[in-house]
């Protein structure tokens, strides 16, 4: 398993500004330095028609292409709720790598389920942490940012470290699924994340729950013990709850806030 802060380098410490104003400048950076306009201009297109031609495919078939397409410059990102896409792409591309972002507030069993996912699947975890550890977060924002400015808290935590920790891949995929969420229930397969300058894939987009069980069930797939012990989605221990029976699945993130995404897909 790789271990790299998210610009890539172990010894480096963050020195944007880490206000809201500067969160955006940093993330339209990001975007800058990414691949030349002609580049992104065939990407983007790429996505586009790839989107169209591969609503109806199977999740294995979106995955087979994403590996097609773009070999090593391909990984999924997980979050470590389930290895299901993991598990596909592995299928499609064994060793192919898996990029698992370690904010720092992760449950003890989300550490557990990203090492043995490491330990038995054919895939190369590559862990990316932020450039400032929790501690260092605390002294320069104060205690517990999560409870006080999540947006904020996220964008240090997950957003920026993800944008920097995919700079050297043109396409990534998530495990998305329209079923999840009302903000989600467009999601396409395959798509532009202009932001990123990537394509950005989300081959499990039309399953459902059920889907996801089945395929679980059917190859034996790692899942987090969390999600026997009435979590429906998983995130940072501090910002998730346990669901009541009829909730929403993510009715346990951010609860008690208008706040529904950490950002990464927005």
């Amino acid at each position: 398993m790789t271990t790299v802060q998210a610009d890539g380098d172990t010894s480096a410490s963050l020195s944007d500004d880490d206000t809201a104003d500067g969160a955006d400048t940093a993330a339209g950076d990001d975007t800058a330095a990414g691949p030349d306009e002609a580049r992104r201009a065939e990407l983007k297109a790429l996505a586009e028609q790839a989107g169209r031609d591969l609503e109806d495919a199977s999740a294995l078939e979106i995955l087979q292409w994403a590996v097609d397409t773009f070999g090593e410059r391909f990984c999924v990102t997980s979050s470590m709720e389930d290895a299901v896409v993991a598990h596909l792409a592995s299928r499609a591309r064994p060793g192919v790598d898996v990029v698992f972002l370690d904010t720092g507030y992760h449950f003890p069993e989300t550490i557990g389920t990203r090492d043995a996912v490491e330990a038995v699947m054919d895939v190369n975890v590559i862990t990316i942490t932020p450039r400032r550890t929790v501690a260092e977060q605390d002294a320069e924002h104060g205690p517990k940012l999560h409870d006080r400015d999540p947006d904020l808290c996220c964008f240090l935590r997950k957003v920026k470290p993800l944008e920097e920790g995919l700079a050297r891949f043109d396409s990534w995929a998530t495990g998305l699924r329209r079923d999840e969420s009302p903000t989600r229930a467009n999601t396409p397969v395959v798509a532009w994340d202009e932001k990123r300058g990537k394509v950005k894939i989300a081959p499990i987009a039309r399953w459902t729950q059920d889907d996801v069980d089945a395929y679980v069930a059917e190859h034996g797939v790692l899942t987090n013990p969390l999600l026997m012990d009435g979590y429906a989605s998983v995130g940072c221990a501090p910002c998730t709850r346990r669901v009541a029976p009829g909730e929403d699945a993510r009715a346990g993130r951010w609860a008690g806030s208008a706040k529904t995404e950490c950002g990464l897909h927005l």
